[in-house]
Protein backbone atom coordinates (compact mmCIF):
# COMPACT_ATOMS: atom_id res chain seq x y z
CA UNK A 1 0.00 0.00 0.00
CA UNK A 2 1.56 3.18 -0.71
CA UNK A 3 1.64 5.42 2.29
CA UNK A 4 -0.69 8.64 1.70
CA UNK A 5 1.43 12.27 1.01
CA UNK A 6 1.03 14.36 4.11
CA UNK A 7 1.04 17.94 3.67
CA UNK A 8 1.36 20.75 6.76
CA UNK A 9 0.39 24.07 6.35
CA UNK A 10 2.45 26.84 8.60
CA UNK A 11 1.05 30.48 9.04
CA UNK A 12 2.87 33.30 10.14
CA UNK A 13 3.08 36.97 10.16
CA UNK A 14 5.60 39.15 12.07
CA UNK A 15 7.15 36.30 12.98
CA UNK A 16 10.56 36.20 11.65
CA UNK A 17 12.26 34.42 14.39
CA UNK A 18 9.74 32.13 16.01
CA UNK A 19 8.49 30.68 12.41
CA UNK A 20 11.96 29.34 11.99
CA UNK A 21 11.53 27.47 14.86
CA UNK A 22 8.14 26.39 13.78
CA UNK A 23 9.79 24.91 10.27
CA UNK A 24 11.99 23.57 11.76
CA UNK A 25 10.12 21.21 14.11
CA UNK A 26 7.87 20.09 11.14
CA UNK A 27 11.31 19.28 9.04
CA UNK A 28 12.83 16.89 11.62
CA UNK A 29 9.81 14.62 11.73
CA UNK A 30 10.84 10.68 11.86
CA UNK A 31 7.78 10.37 8.93
CA UNK A 32 9.13 12.85 6.83
CA UNK A 33 6.07 15.30 5.66
CA UNK A 34 5.89 15.31 1.66
CA UNK A 35 5.00 18.84 1.88
CA UNK A 36 5.48 21.78 3.84
CA UNK A 37 3.63 25.04 2.64
CA UNK A 38 4.05 28.20 4.65
CA UNK A 39 1.64 31.66 4.06
CA UNK A 40 3.13 34.63 4.95
CA UNK A 41 -0.02 36.95 6.04
CA UNK A 42 1.30 40.03 5.25
CA UNK A 43 5.05 40.46 7.28
CA UNK A 44 7.10 43.31 6.28
CA UNK A 45 9.62 41.71 8.87
CA UNK A 46 12.15 39.98 6.38
CA UNK A 47 10.28 36.68 6.79
CA UNK A 48 10.54 35.37 3.62
CA UNK A 49 14.04 36.16 3.61
CA UNK A 50 14.77 34.41 6.94
CA UNK A 51 13.04 31.34 5.32
CA UNK A 52 14.59 31.45 2.03
CA UNK A 53 17.83 31.79 3.33
CA UNK A 54 17.48 28.78 6.06
CA UNK A 55 15.55 26.53 3.92
CA UNK A 56 15.80 26.79 0.97
CA UNK A 57 13.20 24.97 -1.94
CA UNK A 58 12.63 22.55 1.46
CA UNK A 59 9.52 24.99 1.88
CA UNK A 60 6.91 26.18 -0.34
CA UNK A 61 6.28 29.52 0.97
CA UNK A 62 3.82 32.21 -0.12
CA UNK A 63 3.36 35.56 0.72
CA UNK A 64 -0.04 37.38 0.63
CA UNK A 65 -1.50 40.59 1.90
CA UNK A 66 -2.72 40.75 5.44
CA UNK A 67 -5.83 38.87 4.92
CA UNK A 68 -6.00 37.32 8.32
CA UNK A 69 -4.91 33.82 9.99
CA UNK A 70 -8.33 31.90 8.43
CA UNK A 71 -7.79 33.02 4.59
CA UNK A 72 -4.03 31.78 5.36
CA UNK A 73 -5.03 28.61 6.71
CA UNK A 74 -7.05 28.25 3.52
CA UNK A 75 -4.92 29.34 1.11
CA UNK A 76 -2.48 26.86 2.39
CA UNK A 77 -5.03 24.38 2.07
CA UNK A 78 -6.33 25.23 -1.13
CA UNK A 79 -2.39 24.63 -2.37
CA UNK A 80 -1.27 21.26 -0.96
CA UNK A 81 -1.33 18.11 -2.71
CA UNK A 82 -1.70 15.85 0.95
CA UNK A 83 -4.17 13.54 1.05
CA UNK A 84 -3.59 14.17 5.26
CA UNK A 85 -3.56 17.70 6.32
CA UNK A 86 -1.64 18.87 9.24
CA UNK A 87 -1.78 22.97 10.51
CA UNK A 88 1.01 24.43 12.38
CA UNK A 89 1.23 27.99 14.15
CA UNK A 90 4.47 29.79 14.24
CA UNK A 91 4.85 29.95 17.72
CA UNK A 92 3.94 26.37 18.23
CA UNK A 93 6.21 23.34 17.61
CA UNK A 94 5.55 19.75 16.89
CA UNK A 95 7.11 16.76 18.77
CA UNK A 96 9.36 14.52 16.12
CA UNK A 97 6.84 12.10 16.25
CA UNK A 98 3.44 14.05 15.28
CA UNK A 99 3.32 13.21 11.79
CA UNK A 100 4.03 9.54 12.55
CA UNK A 101 1.78 8.82 15.07
CA UNK A 102 -0.78 10.71 13.77
CA UNK A 103 -0.82 9.19 10.59
CA UNK A 104 -0.62 5.77 11.33
CA UNK A 105 -3.52 6.27 13.81
CA UNK A 106 -5.46 7.45 10.74
CA UNK A 107 -4.95 4.72 8.26
CA UNK A 108 -5.78 2.57 11.37
CA UNK A 109 -9.11 4.02 11.27
CA UNK A 110 -10.40 4.61 7.58
CA UNK A 111 -13.80 5.96 8.95
CA UNK A 112 -12.62 8.48 11.30
CA UNK A 113 -11.69 12.21 9.68
CA UNK A 114 -9.83 13.92 11.87
CA UNK A 115 -7.65 12.84 14.89
CA UNK A 116 -6.27 15.49 17.96
CA UNK A 117 -3.58 15.07 20.35
CA UNK A 118 -2.98 16.58 23.77
CA UNK A 119 -0.65 20.22 23.73
CA UNK A 120 1.96 21.35 26.12
CA UNK A 121 1.23 24.88 26.99
CA UNK A 122 4.18 26.92 27.68
CA UNK A 123 4.41 30.88 28.21
CA UNK A 124 6.07 33.35 25.96
CA UNK A 125 9.57 32.39 27.60
CA UNK A 126 8.96 28.81 27.74
CA UNK A 127 8.09 27.97 30.89
CA UNK A 128 5.29 24.84 31.16
CA UNK A 129 1.99 26.67 32.22
CA UNK A 130 -0.12 22.86 31.83
CA UNK A 131 -1.01 20.26 29.55
CA UNK A 132 -4.26 20.58 27.60
CA UNK A 133 -5.64 16.45 27.58
CA UNK A 134 -8.42 15.91 25.10
CA UNK A 135 -9.63 13.38 26.73
CA UNK A 136 -10.98 15.38 29.29
CA UNK A 137 -13.77 16.86 26.94
CA UNK A 138 -13.64 14.09 24.59
CA UNK A 139 -13.64 11.02 26.34
CA UNK A 140 -14.38 8.44 23.79
CA UNK A 141 -13.70 8.22 20.44
CA UNK A 142 -15.82 8.02 17.24
CA UNK A 143 -19.41 10.83 17.05
CA UNK A 144 -17.57 13.56 19.34
CA UNK A 145 -20.68 16.30 18.72
CA UNK A 146 -22.29 16.46 21.89
CA UNK A 147 -18.44 16.49 23.78
CA UNK A 148 -17.60 19.11 21.59
CA UNK A 149 -20.66 21.09 21.53
CA UNK A 150 -20.07 21.49 25.74
CA UNK A 151 -16.22 22.37 25.22
CA UNK A 152 -14.85 23.24 21.06
CA UNK A 153 -11.68 24.04 22.33
CA UNK A 154 -9.17 23.38 19.26
CA UNK A 155 -5.66 24.04 18.88
CA UNK A 156 -4.63 23.79 15.22
CA UNK A 157 -1.69 22.97 15.76
CA UNK A 158 -2.52 19.52 17.27
CA UNK A 159 -4.65 18.45 14.60
CA UNK A 160 -4.31 16.19 11.36
CA UNK A 161 -7.22 15.68 9.00
CA UNK A 162 -7.99 13.65 5.85
CA UNK A 163 -8.40 16.32 2.65
CA UNK A 164 -12.20 14.98 2.43
CA UNK A 165 -12.93 16.76 5.68
CA UNK A 166 -11.31 20.17 4.30
CA UNK A 167 -13.63 19.48 1.12
CA UNK A 168 -16.93 18.72 2.41
CA UNK A 169 -16.70 21.34 5.76
CA UNK A 170 -15.05 23.76 4.07
CA UNK A 171 -12.15 25.70 5.63
CA UNK A 172 -11.86 28.38 8.38
CA UNK A 173 -14.11 31.01 8.07
CA UNK A 174 -12.19 34.25 7.12
CA UNK A 175 -15.76 36.39 8.75
CA UNK A 176 -14.61 35.47 12.51
CA UNK A 177 -12.08 37.58 13.72
CA UNK A 178 -11.18 35.27 16.58
CA UNK A 179 -13.09 31.37 17.83
CA UNK A 180 -12.96 30.06 14.11
CA UNK A 181 -11.10 27.44 15.19
CA UNK A 182 -13.73 26.62 17.76
CA UNK A 183 -15.89 26.74 14.77
CA UNK A 184 -14.21 24.60 12.14
CA UNK A 185 -14.23 21.75 15.69
CA UNK A 186 -17.87 22.12 15.60
CA UNK A 187 -18.31 21.42 11.46
CA UNK A 188 -16.11 18.56 11.53
CA UNK A 189 -17.77 16.80 14.54
CA UNK A 190 -20.63 17.23 13.39
CA UNK A 191 -20.07 15.50 9.83
CA UNK A 192 -17.09 13.31 10.73
CA UNK A 193 -15.78 10.66 13.60
CA UNK A 194 -12.68 12.57 15.30
CA UNK A 195 -9.87 10.52 17.61
CA UNK A 196 -8.15 11.58 20.41
CA UNK A 197 -4.15 10.08 20.76
CA UNK A 198 -3.24 10.67 24.59
CA UNK A 199 -0.09 12.24 23.71
CA UNK A 200 1.17 15.91 24.03
CA UNK A 201 2.57 16.00 20.54
CA UNK A 202 2.61 19.84 20.33
CA UNK A 203 3.75 22.37 21.98
CA UNK A 204 1.67 25.37 22.31
CA UNK A 205 2.38 29.32 23.33
CA UNK A 206 0.27 31.00 24.78
CA UNK A 207 -0.02 34.52 26.17
CA UNK A 208 2.30 36.36 24.47
CA UNK A 209 0.77 37.61 21.70
CA UNK A 210 -2.38 35.64 21.19
CA UNK A 211 -5.53 37.07 20.02
CA UNK A 212 -7.77 35.06 22.33
CA UNK A 213 -8.32 38.36 24.70
CA UNK A 214 -9.34 40.65 21.80
CA UNK A 215 -12.38 42.90 22.52
CA UNK A 216 -14.26 40.85 20.17
CA UNK A 217 -13.10 37.56 20.93
CA UNK A 218 -16.17 36.79 23.57
CA UNK A 219 -18.85 37.80 21.11
CA UNK A 220 -17.32 35.67 18.41
CA UNK A 221 -17.45 32.73 20.85
CA UNK A 222 -21.32 33.04 21.52
CA UNK A 223 -22.00 33.71 17.75
CA UNK A 224 -20.25 30.43 16.80
CA UNK A 225 -22.97 28.66 18.91
CA UNK A 226 -25.81 30.75 18.14
CA UNK A 227 -24.98 30.34 13.91
CA UNK A 228 -23.99 26.54 14.76
CA UNK A 229 -27.12 24.88 16.71
CA UNK A 230 -29.69 25.35 14.26
CA UNK A 231 -27.36 22.60 12.14
CA UNK A 232 -28.14 20.20 14.19
CA UNK A 233 -31.42 20.66 15.81
CA UNK A 234 -32.66 17.54 14.33
CA UNK A 235 -29.62 15.36 15.84
CA UNK A 236 -29.51 16.45 19.61
CA UNK A 237 -31.55 16.78 22.27
CA UNK A 238 -33.32 20.25 22.51
CA UNK A 239 -32.34 20.46 26.04
CA UNK A 240 -28.90 19.14 25.19
CA UNK A 241 -28.04 22.18 22.61
CA UNK A 242 -29.61 24.62 24.79
CA UNK A 243 -27.40 23.81 27.62
CA UNK A 244 -24.26 23.63 25.50
CA UNK A 245 -25.30 27.78 24.08
CA UNK A 246 -26.10 28.24 27.77
CA UNK A 247 -22.07 27.45 28.78
CA UNK A 248 -21.09 29.27 25.63
CA UNK A 249 -22.54 32.52 27.61
CA UNK A 250 -21.41 31.65 30.81
CA UNK A 251 -17.60 31.29 29.61
CA UNK A 252 -18.24 34.54 27.95
CA UNK A 253 -19.67 36.09 31.16
CA UNK A 254 -17.00 35.29 33.61
CA UNK A 255 -14.42 36.84 31.08
CA UNK A 256 -16.82 40.02 30.59
CA UNK A 257 -17.02 39.92 34.36
CA UNK A 258 -12.99 39.88 34.97
CA UNK A 259 -12.62 42.62 32.37
CA UNK A 260 -15.70 44.48 34.20
CA UNK A 261 -17.55 44.92 31.44
CA UNK A 262 -20.78 44.69 33.02
CA UNK A 263 -23.60 45.08 30.64
CA UNK A 264 -22.26 43.05 28.45
CA UNK A 265 -21.99 40.34 30.96
CA UNK A 266 -25.17 40.53 32.21
CA UNK A 267 -26.88 40.11 28.73
CA UNK A 268 -24.71 36.52 28.19
CA UNK A 269 -26.12 36.01 31.72
CA UNK A 270 -29.61 36.53 30.68
CA UNK A 271 -29.30 34.76 27.72
CA UNK A 272 -27.61 31.63 29.51
CA UNK A 273 -30.66 31.55 31.99
CA UNK A 274 -33.10 31.84 29.45
CA UNK A 275 -32.38 28.82 27.34
CA UNK A 276 -31.10 26.66 30.15
CA UNK A 277 -33.75 23.91 30.19
CA UNK A 278 -31.98 22.08 33.70
CA UNK A 279 -31.65 23.34 37.15
CA UNK A 280 -28.19 22.07 36.95
CA UNK A 281 -27.18 24.16 34.08
CA UNK A 282 -28.83 27.61 35.77
CA UNK A 283 -26.83 26.37 39.29
CA UNK A 284 -23.46 26.31 37.65
CA UNK A 285 -24.70 30.17 36.45
CA UNK A 286 -24.37 31.15 39.80
CA UNK A 287 -20.96 30.71 39.72
CA UNK A 288 -20.51 34.00 38.23
CA UNK A 289 -21.47 35.77 41.36
CA UNK A 290 -18.44 35.66 43.45
CA UNK A 291 -16.87 37.13 40.42
CA UNK A 292 -18.85 39.66 40.11
CA UNK A 293 -18.49 40.17 44.11
CA UNK A 294 -14.93 40.42 43.80
CA UNK A 295 -15.27 43.12 40.68
CA UNK A 296 -17.64 45.11 42.80
CA UNK A 297 -15.84 45.05 45.95
CA UNK A 298 -12.42 46.10 43.43
CA UNK A 299 -14.28 49.12 42.20
CA UNK A 300 -15.83 50.61 45.50
CA UNK A 301 -12.29 50.22 47.02
CA UNK A 302 -11.16 52.22 44.03
CA UNK A 303 -13.72 55.09 44.26
CA UNK A 304 -13.30 55.22 48.09
CA UNK A 305 -9.51 55.65 47.38
CA UNK A 306 -10.00 58.67 45.18
CA UNK A 307 -12.66 60.37 46.57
Amino acid sequence: MTAPIISAVITTFQRRVLVVGAIQSALAQTRPLDELIVVDDGSTDGTGEAIRREFGDRVRYVWQHNAGVSAARNRGLAMARGQLLALLDSDDRWDADKTRLQSAWLEEHPGYGMVLSDVARVDGDGRPIDVLRRRAAIPEDGDVLRWVLRDPVLVPASVMFRREVFESVGGFDTALATAEDLDFHLRVARDWKIGVIEQPLVTAMRGHDGLSATAGSYADYVLVFERFIPTVRTRLPAAMLGASLALACRRSARGLLQEGRWNEAWRLVRRAWSVAPALGERACLLSLTPIAARRAAAHVKRVLRAS
